[in-house]
Parts: C-alpha cells; sequence; structure tokens
C-alpha cells in the first residue's frame, strides 16, 4: 500500500457536478432566492421538509421528485440523525439560464449543487442527458437488453432522465457530509460516501429503481478502461481539485465508485452507511493511507477498505 498523502483532505468547497460525471467548483448565480420578490418567475411547493422551487407547468413533475427527495430525507434521518437544508430548483429551458451557475448556464439539464446546499436540475429531457447513451444497437447484446427495460420509452425511444433524476439525491448527498461537518479524508471517499447513500436508499426503499442506477454504470465499466490514461486513485486524488484528468475519465471514475458502492451494500447490508457516517464524524484527525484503511477496515466493513486495497486489480 503506498503513502502518498499524509496531509489532511477535507471535503470543502469542492462540489461534484454528478448528473454528468464533471468536476467543477462554482458559487451559485444567486445567494439568496426569495418567493416573495414580485420577479421571482417560479412557483414553490408547500409543505415539504425541504425548500422546492419549480418552472410553471411542471408542478406534477416538481411533486414527483420532491416526494422521492422527501422519502429519502425520511429514511437519512432515521439512519443516520441528521438533515441538512437544500433548496432544489426545477426547472425548464426559458429559466435555466437565471438560476444556473454561471458556468454551466448553456447546457440544459446539468444538474449541480452549490455550495450553499442549493441544487439545480432539469423539468424536461433534453439532448444533453440523450447525448450520454450510444446507439443502443452498438452495444453488446446483454449490455442493450438492460439499457431498454431501464431507460427504453414505449414509442422505442430512449430517456436517460430515469438515471439523472436520482443523481440529485446523489448530490443531496454532499450537503449531508458537508453541512454536518464530516471529515472525508480523501477526495475518492468523498465521492464513494454519496453513491452508498445513493445505492443504500434505492435498494432498501425503492428497489424497482435499481435498474436505471445500475445499467449506465454497469455499460461505461463494460467497455474497459484501455482509452484512459488515468485509472489509479492516486491519480484521482491528485487530480480530483482541477478535473485534470478531464471529463470523460472522470466520469469513469465516478461508474467505478457506483460500482463500488453497489458491491459494500451487497457485503454489509444498509449498517454501513451508517457505520462509515459515524466513523467520519469521529475520525477528524490526520491519517496516513495505512491508518485511514485500517480505520476502515476495522470500524465500517472490510468492503469499504477493500475498494482502495483492490482498486488497481479491478
Amino acid at each position: 500500500m503506498t503513502t502518498h498523502s499524509k496531509h489532511h483532505i477535507k471535503h470543502r468547497s469542492i462540489r461534484i457536478i454528478v448528473g454528468v460525471l464533471l468536476l467543477c467548483n462554482i458559487a451559485f448565480a444567486q445567494d439568496t432566492l426569495k418567493s416573495t420578490n414580485e420577479s421571482f418567475p417560479l412557483e414553490e411547493l408547500k409543505d415539504y421538509t425541504q425548500t422546492f422551487y419549480y418552472s410553471q407547468g411542471y408542478e406534477e413533475r416538481a411533486i414527483s421528485i420532491a416526494m422521492f427527495m422527501e422519502d429519502a430525507g425520511t429514511y437519512f434521518q432515521k439512519e443516520i440523525g441528521f438533515t441538512p437544508k437544500t433548496t432544489l430548483y426545477i426547472l425548464a429551458p426559458k429559466h435555466w439560464k437565471e438560476f444556473a451557475a454561471k458556468p454551466l448556464r448553456e447546457v440544459y439539464g446539468f444538474p449541480h449543487n452549490a455550495t450553499s446546499g442549493q441544487l439545480v436540475i432539469a423539468a424536461e429531457d433534453n439532448d444533453f442527458w440523450r447525448s450520454f447513451l450510444p446507439p443502443v444497437d452498438s452495444l453488446h447484446p446483454s449490455i442493450a437488453a438492460d439499457v431498454t427495460t431501464a431507460y427504453g420509452k414505449l414509442d422505442g425511444s430512449f430517456s436517460m432522465m430515469p438515471f439523472f433524476d436520482l443523481l440529485a439525491l446523489h448530490e443531496m448527498g454532499h450537503s449531508y457530509t458537508s453541512q454536518a461537518g464530516l471529515n472525508m479524508h480523501r477526495y475518492w471517499m468523498g465521492e464513494l460516501f454519496v453513491n452508498i447513500m445513493l445505492h443504500t436508499y434505492i435498494a432498501e426503499k425503492q428497489p424497482e429503481l435499481l435498474p436505471a442506477l445500475e445499467t449506465f454504470p454497469n455499460m461505461v465499466i463494460g467497455m474497459g478502461k484501455a482509452e484512459f490514461k488515468f485509472t489509479s486513485l492516486e491519480d484521482f486524488e491528485e487530480l480530483y481539485p482541477t478535473l485534470g484528468m478531464g471529463p470523460k475519465n472522470y466520469g469513469w471514475y465516478q461508474c467505478m465508485l457506483h460500482s463500488a458502492a453497489k458491491d459494500i451494500y451487497h457485503s454489509g447490508g444498509e449498517i454501513v452507511l451508517k457505520k462509515l457516517w459515524n466513523a467520519l464524524e469521529k475520525h477528524q484527525e490526520e491519517m496516513t493511507d495505512e491508518e485511514f484503511i485500517d480505520m476502515l477496515y476495522k470500524e465500517v466493513h472490510p468492503s469499504v477498505a477493500n475498494v482502495y486495497l483492490n482498486w488497481n486489480k479491478t
């Protein structure tokens, strides 16, 4: 095991724009948005734990997303005893540029999480989401069958909306860890943890959504890693703050971490999430790689430590 990182790495202002599997350290365009402002163009859902704004005409979709997020929040409150304060914006194209973070105003559909707990997602299916799916007839037959099951529509077309909608919960996971003051120790752990949150909730409470969650990462991993220059966790740690590995290579890392979260859940069950939360809350001290992995192995579950130990064997 290498010990390249003795310094204390905190998951502070960096946030992952997981919806498209890119990294971007951004500031939200508006510090505070008030529904009482007469010029405020969005509607607000009432009587939810979190705050939800939506473009007019998309109330049904907003309610669907709010119910999903609220149910997840109830589950996590029970499991880890914490609920962050977040605001979610569900936007039509005409409102995207006004509310999206400045670097992303030209990319409708690019979900992102601002540092203050404000999440932005698209109200409509869009070309950006569709661009992530290659021609289905070019895929291996078994993968093509899974893609059809997960993302196929009755008219024979395909939509990545079922996958991208779930990533709002991944993004909210970063609000959990940052607002609770957890020390993630390593960048890869910051991403692995929110994937564990997402997978655990879906598996425990909405297993019918597992095909939507698992198929896209399986497809990417199944295509192999030969085209990627960077594949080690050491590379990830070094290049993460600046996305130095490039967006496509970063996407491969995210898919690997999605898959790792699935394996952890299958190995240790839902209790792993709570044990990992408690360990990261407890251990605020600086750790070497050896110390960190030993702690994960002994206090959380061997499957979590094995993400690091077995990474280069994958």
